[in-house]
């Protein structure tokens, strides 16, 4: 099996911690040229000192004018694009429908879904340019199970996998494929965080 990457251009979304760093070191290791954005300052700065050779910049995905910006950045530093992954995504609130705050609803939709999209959009006039490429978007099991008391999460997701298969359908004649990845939990802070949300909203104990 080939896994050389060189030469390719990548844009990873929440690039510098988890998943989305794995993905980012994972192409720049293959030979790929990589560009990253985060929410989280601290660390990527600190991914940027272990790895200065992958670009990055600060960049909130549920703000179009973020994503403006980033783009700009990443095509200067990349010269053009041919795989963008679409990682960034936010647990969201751990409770009842009836005790979700709108503003929780809506902020783990702009991000989870909302952001993708906004990304997607700038990207594909770039990967037409290229002649094709690939676009890798973040779903979750929760895409293709209901999660109580997760419910702005799992809509996310569940509507993550209708974007991906109708832009694989859309985007195919322009040789640009497209593709979830369903991931199960995986561990770090952010588990720990949802596992302490929900044992408090079941009156349970954490341990």
């Amino acid at each position: 099996m080939n896994t050389s990457a060189r030469g390719m251009r990548v844009l990873v979304t929440a690039g510098a911690a988890g998943i989305g760093r794995s993905f980012a070191e994972t192409f720049a290791d293959a030979g790929a040229k990589v560009f990253i954005c985060d929410v989280d300052r601290k660390a990527l700065d600190a991914f940027r000192a272990a790895r200065p050779e992958i670009g990055g910049g600060i960049a909130d995905v549920a703000d179009s004018r973020h994503v403006d910006g980033l783009f700009d950045a990443a095509t200067v530093f990349l010269g053009g694009l041919d795989v963008l992954i679409n990682n960034a995504g936010i647990p969201g609130p751990t409770a009842p429908v009836e005790s979700i705050e709108i503003g929780d609803w809506d902020r783990t939709i702009a991000v989870d879904l909302n952001g993708m999209f906004y990304c997607t959009r700038k990207a594909v006039p770039l990967l037409k340019e290229a002649g094709g490429g690939c676009i890798i978007n973040l779903s979750s099991v929760a895409g293709r199970l209901g999660y109580p008391l997760r419910t702005p999460y799992a809509a996310a997701k569940w509507a993550v996998v209708g974007f991906t298969k109708s832009l694989a359908m859309e985007l195919g004649p322009a040789n640009i494929r497209v593709n979830a990845i369903q991931p199960g939990i995986v561990e770090g802070e952010r588990i720990e965080r949802v596992i302490s949300a929900k044992a408090k909203a079941l009156g349970v104990s954490f341990e």
